[in-house]
């Protein structure tokens, strides 16, 4: 690891040691984030008796927090593709004595949205609070992407049209009604500039651009925007990557904390320190980070999916990025000091 830093120059330095001055401690900082002194005003203070959309509801984030939610006196309101699992996730929150409603969706088409959103105000007459958690990620370098154009289209129709849409959809009744959250899990890759993620980094990206533009508007009707930058989480998304086994993460639980911390606050952003320093450093030297992100590129290979090499994609995962790459030292150590970061 020492080779790599020094051959980055002054940017790498300066970025390793800031991270080792806070990195290992990012996980509890980050689930620190949003408590701060609020009165006593609890979870159950803030949606006891409204209505909470959870997209992305049948598995990891979604799911811990539709449970979260449901188990503080919210109504959830549970949206993803697949009905069974979403029964399956309405069968465990009313097991527990809550309350929630499924909504089957295809969030990557427009009518779908449409048919959904409508159904959700006729039944229920409003959404008090949107969880846009739903999403796709690709992890693919530009060298291996030039054929493939439509991951591009892919996770920009999903992770940010499709959330868009939806907004569209759920915002006036909020306005109307003068209250309502909208909760955007972004990506700290959107602070860091991570390579190989440029399709999923840019649609993140162009949804909190979006966020910032469309906040300041709805303030006087007390509709707030709350952007996420979530560090690595261990779920399904991530489980085919092979290589994210040695890397430092959040339980969903954990990340779904962030979430239920964002809704009791409701602040405009939640970040890692780490995200924010990495934030900081390239806005105030973009060339020098590149250098050092570059360096970082070198230090973690292409997953055998998206280098065809269909020898190493597991039968589980045929489409996936499952890979049996080994890490070298270099590449584990700078996992550990990136904590939370994906490379």
């Amino acid at each position: 690891m020492a080779g790599v830093v020094r051959g980055v120059g002054g940017a790498a330095r300066l970025i390793g040691g800031a991270a080792r001055a806070v990195g290992q401690q990012v996980p509890d900082e980050v689930l620190r984030l949003g408590r701060r002194a609020t009165g006593g005003r609890s979870l159950r203070d803030a949606i006891e008796g409204r209505h909470v959309m959870v997209t992305g509801a049948s598995s990891g984030i979604g799911l811990a927090a539709a449970m979260k939610i449901a188990q503080a006196g919210g109504t959830v309101l549970l949206v993803a593709r697949t009905p069974e699992k979403l029964e399956s996730t309405r069968e465990a929150i009313e097991q527990a004595g809550g309350e929630a409603h499924v909504h089957r969706c295809d969030l990557s088409d427009f009518e779908d949205i449409d048919r959904m959103a409508a159904e959700v105000l006729e039944r229920h007459g409003h959404v008090d609070i949107l969880v846009n958690n739903a999403g796709r990620s690709i992890r693919r370098s530009l060298a291996l992407s030039y054929e493939r154009f439509h991951d591009f289209e892919r996770t920009i129709q999903l992770n940010y049209l499709g959330a868009v849409r939806l907004i569209l959809c759920l915002v006036p009744p909020m306005r109307e009604r003068r209250y309502g959250q909208i909760v955007n899990i972004s990506s700290i890759g959107v602070q860091t500039n991570t390579p190989r993620f440029s399709a999923y980094v840019a649609s993140k990206a162009a949804l909190d651009a979006f966020s910032r533009c469309v906040a300041p508007e709805m303030m006087d009707d007390n509709v707030t925007i709350t952007t996420i930058h979530m560090p690595l989480v261990r779920t399904p998304m991530i489980a085919p990557t092979g290589m994210y086994k040695s890397f430092p993460t959040l339980s969903p639980d954990e990340a779904a904390g962030l979430i239920t911390d964002a809704i009791i606050h409701r602040p405009k952003r939640v970040a890692t320190p780490l995200g924010n320093l990495g934030q900081i450093l390239y806005a105030a030297n973009p060339k020098s980070m590149d250098v050092t992100l570059g360096a970082a590129y070198k230090l973690f290979p292409d997953s055998a999916a998206a280098r065809g090499d269909k020898k190493k994609v597991g039968p589980a995962n045929p489409e996936g990025d499952t890979d049996d790459d080994g890490l070298t030292r270099s590449a584990q150590v700078f996992a550990q000091m990136m904590r939370g970061v994906h490379w």
